[in-house]
């Protein structure tokens, strides 16, 4: 059964790389390399299906492939995604993420809540996300990551 302390592992291991890739934004290659070995890491898109829709996507809002998603997180002048702006690269400075629930089973997990991005400023964003796992070869991979920011009734 997965524990909760795998799943909050994997949150801080997931936000750890996300600031690890806005700290390597000038050294193009370098950053490239560890996006891509991050989305291997924590997306399970060898095994099949993900189901991935990021935050600030208006025109391609869902992402199947690992280069869509390599997209989101760093963009670039061969991103998938036209639209894409880097998310990762803002840079942030941490994440940290408020879990309102997890669902634990055998060989998958549910996490949903919101996560908070802070930046070079010390200004978070909030934004809520729903991520599922699968347990594979002992470690948690993501399979389903949705996130949006929080609903404006002003906007």
């Amino acid at each position: 059964m997965i524990t909760k302390q795998e799943v909050l592992n994997a949150q801080e291991q997931w936000g750890q790389g996300v600031v690890k890739i806005g700290s390597l934004k000038d050294n193009r290659a370098e950053c490239e390399r560890f996006a891509s070995d991050f989305l291997d890491k924590q997306y399970a898109f060898e095994q099949g299906a993900v189901l991935f829709k990021p935050t600030k996507c208006s025109e391609q809002q869902f992402r199947g492939l690992k280069q869509e998603a390599l997209s989101y997180f760093i963009a670039g002048d061969d991103r998938a995604c036209q639209e894409d702006k880097g998310f990762a690269i803002q840079p942030w400075t941490k994440v940290r993420f408020e879990n309102f629930h997890l669902i634990l089973e055998n060989n998958r997990a549910i996490a949903m809540g919101n996560y908070f991005f802070t930046d070079t400023n010390g200004d978070e964003a909030k934004v809520e996300y729903t991520f599922g796992y699968q347990l594979i070869n002992g470690e948690l991979k993501i399979d389903l990551h949705h996130s949006s920011f929080p609903y404006n009734p002003e906007a």
